[in-house]
């Protein structure tokens, strides 16, 4: 950013002196810029791609778009008072990154609790601008426009990167897998006997469903969602049935790699699912456990298959209303 734009912005807050490298503007933040590109500095309304980890003066991460897999994405919206995380944006530009420390007792005001595990005095941003698009006097077809072509480029970046990633998860996690034409990942452990299961069959599964960093975020096995519970400080829905689950299967009841994957095994197969985010959540995700682009992973075993009924009663499909 420019110097003389950043003085003459400090000193319209009312920067004090510093507190352990740290400035202080008006309304008690405490910022620290750690990378200063030339620039302009992001102005309401921009469009801004930002990278950030919060966590406590204690060092535990409360959230964090690396592991998300996604920086935060929106339109820098107006300061809603002196001081929040905000007015610290906008002392930034693309390129540049900084530490923002804001007063918890300033976040949580008076008779609002502390969300569970939050401690000390400050809450700690680490903030690193990926890119900003200017709203300016552009039009909005105009400014929409750069911003859905940034979208695409970054799309199609991740897109690019993910056959690498699958190929060093496997590596990784010494995996010896075979990978269809649709680009799923998959070994079976256990080849079960019988016939594979068909479309129209109801596969039922035990399974654990998990990102490509470790993270469980789902499972039918109660050992194991209580494992990844206690990693992500979150208690287990007392009322949750730990069983097998019933996947009617190639009905699009599920994500595309798992409609795929049964097809492949039989009853008591185990098999690791290996699934690119074509195949899985896509860009969206599911939040908040499953960020956009995501390569998800999954152990899974073939309790039983249960086939479709022949002698069954067809239920014939609704005609439409005829004229009279």
């Amino acid at each position: 950013m420019r110097k003389n734009v950043m003085l003459i912005a400090l000193a319209a807050i009312g920067l004090a002196s510093c507190k352990g490298g740290f400035k202080q503007a008006e309304g008690g933040l405490l910022y620290d810029i750690n990378v200063d590109k030339p620039g302009e500095t992001i102005k309401t309304g921009d469009f801004m791609s930002l990278n950030l980890v919060l966590k406590t003066d204690g060092d535990s991460v409360i959230y964090s778009t690396y592991e998300q897999g996604r920086p935060v994405i929106n339109a820098m919206p107006k300061a809603q008072q002196k001081g929040d995380i905000i007015s610290g944006f906008a002392l930034l530009s693309e390129g540049d990154s900084a530490t923002f420390k804001m007063n918890i007792d300033s976040v949580f005001k008076k008779g609002q609790p502390k969300p569970p595990g939050i401690k000390g005095k400050y809450l700690i941003y680490n903030v690193k601008v990926e890119k900003v698009i200017p709203r300016g006097n552009l039009s909005e077809v105009v400014f929409q426009g750069r911003i859905s072509e940034y979208m695409k480029a970054q799309a199609d970046a991740v897109a690019k990167a993910e056959p690498a990633k699958l190929k060093k998860y496997a590596d990784d996690n010494k995996l010896k897998t075979t990978t269809t034409a649709s680009g799923l990942v998959y070994e079976i452990s256990a080849p079960g006997s019988g016939a594979n299961i068909a479309i129209g069959d109801t596969a039922v599964v035990n399974y654990t469903g998990k990102l490509i960093n470790g993270k469980i975020f789902d499972s039918s096995i109660k050992e194991d969602a209580e494992k990844a519970a206690k990693a992500n400080k979150q208690p287990i829905d007392p009322r949750r049935p730990f069983s097998p689950l019933r996947i009617a299967v190639g009905q699009g009841k599920v994500i595309k790699g798992w409609d795929e994957g049964l097809l492949l095994l039989k009853k008591g197969s185990k098999a690791t699912f290996v699934i690119p985010s074509t195949l899985g959540w896509g860009e969206q995700g599911a939040p908040p456990m499953i960020p956009p682009f995501a390569i998800t992973i999954f152990t899974v075993e073939v309790m039983d298959i249960v086939h479709p009924n022949p002698n069954a009663p067809k239920v014939e499909a609704p005609q439409p209303p005829t004229s009279r």
